[in-house]
This record gives structure tokens, sequence and C-alpha cells, in this order.
């Protein structure tokens, strides 16, 4: 019989392979501990009374669920107390929370603890999005600015998953692997390794409420993308929760997108902590992501809440979408 790998176990095999530094390691670790509590919590969280609004509103002015408050504490509480982590940017807070001073606090948290959370009250797929920088200043303490990092100085990213099973999918910029919570051992097991994007797919995610508000150029395609009488038609699959539908376009192919609209010419979909972690990922397992005029990783952030446009997925959907946005028509 052969025992399954462990996501813990699977981090001490790259860290001895590579030159990974262990403190990686450890920050992964604590991140897979936060997700197991997080899994069991929306679990139960119809019989303990977290479904529901608190009566606020966040950072970027969405309405507050309870899950998200409690979401956002345990983040803040697993990573508090490990001595790696100098500040953690959230959607869920103002401003940058400074964690810790010193010089062993080298790294930067930036996360999303629940994408998707209106789900929540329906049982539906939400996720948790992560990105992890080093710091930059060296000051004893951290400050905002070594937040405002692009994406190509990210040196961990991934996203959990929680749906019909909980998984963890994650990179330190070599590969990407998939893990799957065995609630009966409480461990994550090795369950996608070296998952790749295809090249193309049959499926495309977007909120096509807001059809009549994009560009003309957009609406074209996504009308080539709806017309079933074409080779080139794709299934609509939309389930309002970004970890849940980039999931499904990192496995299976395809593309998701979110265009300016002329209420937000600059998107709606935070950089810092949605975008640039998940354009991470999907770069690194082939695919592509860019906000229509600029490759995601690349984009200049200046502030912790900026947002953007983001198209991501297969590397020929994304291409495609880029042609629409550019000519109006397929090539």
């Amino acid at each position: 019989m052969n025992l399954p790998t462990t996501f813990n176990g699977h981090l001490w095999q790259q860290h001895r392979r590579s030159e990974q530094p262990i403190e990686i390691s450890i920050l992964l670790t604590q991140m897979g501990f936060a997700a197991k509590v997080l899994a069991q919590e929306i679990s139960r969280a119809a019989l303990v009374g977290n479904l529901g609004l608190v009566g606020e509103k966040n950072a970027t002015g969405d309405a507050q669920k309870k899950l998200d408050v409690f979401s956002n504490q345990i983040m803040i509480d697993a990573f508090s107390n490990i001595g790696l982590v100098a500040a953690i940017a959230s959607e869920e807070l103002d401003q940058v929370k400074l964690i810790e001073c010193g010089q062993q606090a080298q790294y930067i948290l930036c996360t999303d603890p629940l994408d998707g959370s209106s789900n929540t009250d329906t049982g539906s797929a939400v996720g948790t999005i992560f990105g992890i920088y080093r710091r930059q200043t060296t000051g004893y303490c951290s400050t905002e600015a070594d937040a405002l990092q692009p994406g190509t100085e990210l040196v961990a990213a991934g996203y959990v998953l929680y749906g019909t099973s909980t998984m963890l999918v994650y990179s330190t910029g070599s590969r990407v692997d998939g893990f799957t919570l065995d609630p009966s051992l409480g461990e994550f097991l090795l369950s996608h390794e070296n998952i790749r994007c295809p090249e193309t797919g049959k499926t495309y995610s977007a909120n096509l409420s807001y059809y009549q508000e994009w560009h003309p150029h957009i609406q074209n395609f996504a009308d080539y993308l709806g017309d079933r009488k074409s080779h080139a038609a794709h299934t609509l699959r939309y389930s309002g929760a970004l970890v849940a539908d980039v999931h499904r376009c990192l496995l299976e192919g395809g593309l998701y997108f979110y265009p300016p609209t002329e209420d937000q010419p600059d998107g709606k979909l935070r950089l810092l902590y949605e975008c640039a972690p998940l354009a991470f990922l999907v770069e690194q397992a082939g695919g592509r992501a860019t906000s229509g005029q600029a490759r995601i990783m690349e984009l200049e952030v200046t502030s912790i809440h900026q947002r953007s446009p983001l198209v991501i997925g297969s590397q020929s959907a994304v291409d495609l979408y880029q042609t629409f946005l550019e000519q109006g028509k397929a090539p």
C-alpha cells in the first residue's frame, strides 16, 4: 500500500529538492491549517448562526457577511504568532494591518479571506485567495509600501476552494499542485499533481448581467462564444465565486473574464489579493492572465484595494478575447 502524500510532506520534499526557504513552507503550512478551520466553520455555519449580513460594508464597499468577518479574523490569528509575517493586506481591512516587527518578519500576506461570500447563504462554492510577498523595506517595522508590489514579486500564491470537497491549490513559482482535504484524516492529500491549464476549453465564465455595459467589441466576443450554431460555441458556467470559476478554467480550460464597465472603468476585482495571485497560478500552469491592456502580473500597484479588469484562463482563449477587444471580430 502506497501512503498518499500530505500537504506538509509535499512542502518538506519541495524544500529539500530546491532552494525554497523553509519559511515559505511554514507559511503555507499555516495556510493549510487556516483552510481546515474555515472548511469546518463554513460547513456548519447554518447550524451555529453564522449566516447572513453583519450590517456593515468592507473597505471596498461590499456588504459584509458574518463569515467574511470570521474568515478575516481566522487569517489574522493564523499568521500572528509565527514571527514571519510583518503585515497583512485583506479585502476586509481598510488598511494594511501590522503584525510583527523585527528582522525575522520578512513576509507580507495579501488575501481575500472569503471570496464569493454572497454564496454562503445558499450553500454554494466559496474560496480563499492568498499571495505572499517578501518585505522590501529595511526598517524595524513594515509599512504599507511593502504590500504595494506587482505580481512579478510574489514568492507564493494559491487558493482554497470550499465546495463539494475542499481543495488547496498553490505554487511557489515552478509548478502548480492541488490537494484535497480528507475530513477523516484531517489532512490535505495530493490529488492533482503538476496541474497544467489546457491550451483550449469549451466553457467560459462571465457575469452576463453586465452585458449591456460592456464595450461593443466585448459584446461581440460574448455573442461569438454563445452562438450555439458555431463550432466555436462555449458553454456558460458562472458561479459567482471567482475561485470556483478560475479553478474550472485551470483544470478544464476555457476562460473567465470580468471587463470594465462605464460605472467601473477600472474593473471590479481587486488586483493585489484577487487578480495577481490567481494570475501567478494560472501562468505557472501554462495559462494567461491580462487586464485587456497589460499582463496582470506586471501592473503597478498603487493602493491595496486597487481594482483591475481580469481575463484569465487558457492561452488561446485569452488570446481570442484580446483579438476581439482590439478588432471587434474573430481572426
